[in-house]
């Protein structure tokens, strides 16, 4: 168990989490940090607002149906940014295993993501693609996790010299 400090933003006060990580869920914190980065540098030279939490989604689906959930999630595509969700991208398996796929949407907090949540549930294209994956069963498991950028460590060139 690892446990960590977090300003809250609504009362400026320190609360302490106790997280409990397997080695799956840190691989997925560590395969995020270079699309969050693009998102994050994107933003701050767009004088935008930095996404503070992401929403990394992990997919376990049918090897033998990859084309349909390349089809569910190139729908998201227009759905999502519209629905209020910073969309990084969605991600096909391409080496190693072949049956997890990752989504990666950032949010400028838990409000908005809740806000999202609501708005998509609302979307008609949003529930055709939901009904699309319940029909053709190509997701077998989905998993959500969020997880803070940390700014300092994004944006860093290689320092190796060759």
């Amino acid at each position: 168990m690892r446990s960590f400090l977090r300003r809250s933003g609504m009362c400026d006060a320190i609360i302490l989490y106790h997280v409990r990580m397997n080695r799956r869920e840190a691989l997925t914190i560590l395969a995020a940090a270079p699309f969050a980065a693009k998102l994050h540098a994107f933003a701050l030279t767009s004088g935008e607002a930095a996404m503070t939490i992401t929403c990394i989604i992990r997919y376990q689906i049918d090897p033998y149906q990859r084309e349909a959930f390349k089809q569910y999630a190139a729908a998201w595509g227009h759905i999502i940014p519209r629905c209020g969700g910073h969309l990084i991208g969605y991600f096909l398996p391409y080496e190693g295993t072949n049956d997890i796929g990752w989504a990666l949407i950032a949010f400028d907090s838990l409000a908005h993501y809740e806000a999202y949540k609501t708005r998509l549930k609302a979307d008609p294209d949003a529930r055709k693609n939901f009904d699309f994956a319940q029909t053709k069963r190509f997701i077998l498991r989905e998993e959500r996790n969020f997880v803070e950028a940390v700014d300092s460590t994004f944006g860093l060139p290689s320092t190796l010299t060759q």
